[in-house]
């Protein structure tokens, strides 16, 4: 799907391509003057072979000229005197070119020494259509080109406004993951010490992942795995037989890239809510990518009639990783989320990078 700025693809707010559209339409109507004098539209009476020469120079100085009051009008007299109120000053100006193209395009065809088939006053009436229109596309494109301009500082503001939101959910989900991984530290040391340095070892590889790598952009699945395996390690630890955990990566290219801490809100979510007052409890975690798509699914066992207090602190990471995923991967995920049978299940595929 192309963007709704983008015309056949082609991106409106791309300076070279601003650039090349002028240089095209130039070429183009520069061209007319040899079209149509190669085409016979002249007046009616023959001219000579000097008098023609002389009629397709003095058009393509007319075009240069043209060229110059476009833009003239367009970087100078709108900015200065239309769009700050100063019409008269603005009509005299517009004037004043016509006036000054009149004295020029009179002075080259005495210079080309060619008679005017008309007379100036009438030559006058002529040439206005062209300068009328040449000043009117003039205004359209100042006009046009000025609204593109608001339009691309307003997309530059979404992006940032969007990398701030990013940034402040990426912060919500990190105090909250901390706060668990500490409490199965807590938990570690009063069923067995000897598991603490392992733990500490893990929990400094997932502090290292949040303050190195949450920042940036995209980081490789490989990395994002790792940082899965140190959390599932320490919940295992914490748990021990009180939960069966299964895990499956199957992952056929670790250099791809993916947002960070995208996946780990599924994986402490299922062991949040997959372990208790739960008959077998068990959490089913699967990881697979191919070169297009990742298939992310985490499945675990609940308790229906657990009404306990409510943990205001859960669903954090599941209500933040829903409005990232929508924010960073519009069009390109489907994430479904199920609840059948005392069983919680959840399915992201994405649409990775090329």
């Amino acid at each position: 799907m192309h963007d709704k700025n983008n015309i056949i693809g082609l991106n409106l707010y791309n300076k070279k391509f601003r650039i090349w559209a002028h240089v095209c339409v130039w070429l183009v109507l520069m061209a007319l003057p040899y079209i149509m004098h190669s085409i016979n539209v002249l007046p009616s009476r023959t001219f000579t072979g000097k008098e023609m020469s002389g009629f397709i120079k003095l058009d393509y100085a007319g075009y240069f000229y043209w060229i110059a009051a476009f833009y003239f009008n367009s970087l100078i007299l709108i900015p200065h005197l239309f769009m700050k109120g100063k019409y008269p000053y603005y009509v005299l100006a517009v004037l004043s070119i016509y006036a000054i193209y009149l004295f020029v395009y009179h002075y080259i065809y005495n210079w080309l020494e060619i008679d005017l088939p008309y007379g100036l006053l009438r030559t006058s009436w002529l040439r206005l259509p062209a300068f009328l229109l040449t000043m009117a596309a003039s205004l359209a494109y100042t006009t046009i080109n000025g609204l593109l301009d608001y339009q691309e500082k307003l997309r530059e503001k979404d992006k940032e406004k969007l990398k701030t939101e990013l940034s402040f959910l990426r912060s919500q989900i990190s105090p909250h993951f901390i706060f668990n991984v500490l409490n199965n530290i807590v938990s570690l040391v009063r069923l067995n010490s000897t598991e603490l340095e392992p733990t500490v070892m893990k929990l400094s590889g997932l502090m290292k992942y949040m303050l190195y790598h949450t920042d940036e952009e995209k980081v490789n699945i490989k990395v994002e795995e790792e940082y899965l395996n140190h959390y599932i390690d320490l919940q295992k630890q914490r748990f021990g037989k009180k939960v069966k955990v299964e895990t499956s990566f199957t992952i056929l290219n670790k250099n791809q890239l993916i947002e960070p801490m995208l996946l780990i809100p599924f994986v402490e979510n299922a062991f949040k809510h997959g372990v208790g007052s739960i008959d077998d409890p068990r959490i089913i975690i699967e990881l697979v990518t191919d070169e297009r798509f990742l298939n992310f699914t985490v499945i675990n066992k609940y308790n229906a009639l657990n009404t306990g207090p409510k943990d205001e602190s859960s669903g954090i990471g599941i209500a933040n990783v829903s409005r990232r995923i929508n924010l960073l991967y519009e069009n390109k995920h489907q994430l479904s989320i199920k609840s059948e049978n005392n069983c919680f299940e959840v399915n992201l595929i994405l649409k990775l990078d090329a």
